[in-house]
């Protein structure tokens, strides 16, 4: 009886929102279905991801509008559009800051010559998440710190709409987007070849094949493949032409 009472309270609880918020909050997971959302941006309203069709997609939070580290992070996404573009990625940007803020922000960045790069479009959505409807599912908020910003956050998605990469930056640190495209087209590659990448791989290098390949100590002389070599029998790579 009192173990039904018990759950009873923690039930209603959870539906009052008066439980830790830390025992709702989670982070989706690689090969998990992304949350959707409806929200306003900076493009009008978006349907995120099925919005974005067969495309692959980019959802990055950052704490707050006018800010400096974030400003650096959305003129360096801006300069890199057209390279997005090659690799049919679609990059959408979140924080909890109401959507007037957002289009202040993205007129004041539109005017700066930032790193050299001159003034740059900024041509991505900025989405208004003041209800935190997006960073909750997300898990972008950290639930035991006292803010309600979110952290720097990058989730890759896929075609099929399925999480296949994600990361958090601390607040002091700006992304690396070389490291974001560079992921991207590890993803790709390894999709449309059914290999993997080595530590420290970068477009171009030589890939590696799955160890169900390359586990055998005859793999080599079994395989007259001229594209292929091993270093030792677990791992086998193929040079990329």
């Amino acid at each position: 009886m009192k173990t039904k009472v018990l759950l009873l309270l923690l039930g209603l609880l959870f539906v009052t929102g008066a439980y830790s918020q830390s025992t709702v909050i989670r982070v989706p997971l690689i090969g998990e279905t992304a949350p959707s959302f409806t929200a306003e941006s900076t493009n009008g309203t978006i349907m995120f991801p099925e919005g974005y069709g067969r495309k692959w997609k980019v959802l990055l939070s950052h704490p707050a509008d006018f800010t400096p580290v974030c400003s650096s992070e959305i003129l360096e996404l801006a300069s890199e559009q057209k390279e997005f573009d090659k690799l049919k990625t679609q990059l959408v940007i979140v924080s909890t800051d109401d959507l007037e803020r957002h289009i202040n922000w993205k007129k004041s960045l539109e005017s700066l010559n930032y790193d050299g790069n001159g003034q740059q479009e900024i041509n991505f959505p900025i989405v208004d998440d003041h209800t935190k409807a997006i960073a909750n599912p997300y898990g972008m908020i950290q639930p035991n710190s006292g803010s309600s910003k979110d952290v720097r956050g990058v989730f890759i998605i896929d075609p099929s709409n399925t999480i296949r990469a994600l990361y958090f930056y601390p607040g002091t640190t700006g992304r690396n987007m070389e490291e974001l495209k560079r992921t991207i087209v590890a993803l790709q590659t390894s999709d449309k070849e059914t290999v993997l990448t080595p530590a420290n791989w970068e477009p171009g290098k030589d890939v590696m094949l799955p160890y169900a390949t390359s586990g055998s100590d005859n793999t080599a002389a079994a395989n007259p493949d001229p594209n292929t070599y091993q270093l030792t029998w677990y791992m086998m790579y193929k040079k990329q032409k």
